[in-house]
């Protein structure tokens, strides 16, 4: 099968060498010359490391079966196209419609959003029923998991057939439910959110709470550089998108802080600057490294991450273990949060969260029913 990859950013890029690699043919579209330039460029030396570390038979094989165009005529004899430019939901159901007019009926569409309805990217095409989301993670290459999200019309059996083919071409599929941000973009906005609102108060500085989730928590990066790493216009629009699309849910309220940094044009690493300075000689603040302090900012992020797990497994948005899979493959949790809060216990966990609801009086903090319900019969979560 002859795959198609639209947008040949580092998404699109890392998508079109992991189909490449796995033996089909693909093409890779842009609309710009200088990215396909680019991302063929970046191709090359990346195949090439690869066979250099002995982790490739051949970078010229793979990257033989692999064609640069500037048509979408080009993808008439694809079976599969993945689209993955700009997280804009108009423009991605043009690209939709117009793509629906060059491939074949038998072609399957789908798209790589982090966190839009992929039922209203389908309404834009005349057979939504072959359209569904693969959500890839950056870079592609390198992370396993991929959320596979069947839409309202995606039609029977597709879903378990493109979760066959993430196998074969060395991915860890989850299967989640159309819902904002599927599991992973769901899940984790605590991460993130509690984080900066803790840092709002003056409780701990970006610095503290990161040495906290890391040498305490076991998380491999910190929510503020994390946030850095991932850059503030991608990660505040993740925030703002799934804010929105649950009726501004006060769960995913994004913050001020990292809004005016996007304002600021200071976007974390890529530029320099983010909740942290990158910029040469500068030097990055210490933590205050009081394991109580400490213990109390990991159970505090942790009540809430869990919680969000746990509602997500309520609401049926994915099983139990997709949801852990895609929390440790996805995003390097160093635990499954469901086995987190069988660790710690539900009622500790409904604890925390009860006093930070009575503390604050805001919806945010409110916990999740099947919380209640495990935390008053003592059960757990995983069997």
């Amino acid at each position: 099968m002859k795959v198609g990859v639209i947008g040949a950013g580092a998404m699109g890029a890392g998508i079109a060498q992991v189909a490449a690699t796995a033996g089909h043919e693909v093409v890779l579209y842009d609309t710009a010359t200088a990215a396909l330039a680019k991302a063929r460029n970046g191709l090359e030396t990346n195949l090439q490391k690869l066979q250099d570390k002995g982790k490739l038979a051949s970078a010229a094989d793979v990257l033989g079966r692999m064609r640069f165009e500037e048509s979408l005529a080009a993808f008439r004899d694809c079976g599969l196209v993945i689209e993955a430019i700009v997280e804009n939901l108009e423009i991605k159901q043009k690209v939709f419609a117009a793509l629906e007019a060059e491939v074949s009926d038998v072609c399957i569409l789908a798209t790589n959003t982090s966190s839009l309805s992929v039922t209203s990217i389908a309404a834009a095409c005349q057979q939504p029923q072959r359209v569904l989301g693969l959500h890839f993670f950056n870079p592609a290459p390198l992370m396993a998991l991929v959320e596979v999200i069947p839409a309202l019309q995606t039609r029977a059996g597709l879903a378990d057939a493109m979760t066959e083919l993430m196998r074969a071409w060395g991915k860890i599929p989850v299967l989640a439910k159309d819902t904002p941000g599927f599991i992973v973009n769901r899940v984790a906005r605590p991460f993130y959110g509690e984080a900066i609102r803790i840092y709002e108060e003056g409780i701990a500085s970006p610095a503290t709470i990161d040495w906290a989730m890391t040498a305490l928590g076991g998380f491999k990066m910190g929510p503020f550089a994390l946030m850095d790493y991932i850059g503030h216009d991608v990660n505040y629009v993740v925030t703002e998108t799934v804010w929105k699309s649950f009726f501004y849910d006060p769960r995913y309220k994004p913050s001020f802080s990292q809004k005016r940094l996007l304002e600021a044009g200071w976007l974390g690493r890529k530029t320099g600057r983010g909740f942290y300075d990158y910029n040469e000689g500068a030097v990055l603040p210490q933590p205050e490294k009081d394991e109580v302090l400490g213990r109390h900012l990991v159970d505090r992020i942790g009540a809430l991450l869990m919680n969000e797990a746990i509602d997500a497994l309520h609401l049926r948005i994915a099983t139990a273990g997709d949801l852990e899979l895609a929390m440790t493959k996805g995003v390097n949790y160093p635990k499954g949060l469901l086995q987190w809060a069988d660790d710690a216990g539900a009622l500790r966990v409904l604890a925390v969260l009860d006093a930070l609801y009575e503390e604050y009086g805001e919806d945010r903090y409110r916990a999740s029913v099947l919380l209640r319900q495990k935390a008053r019969n003592d059960e757990h979560f995983l069997i």
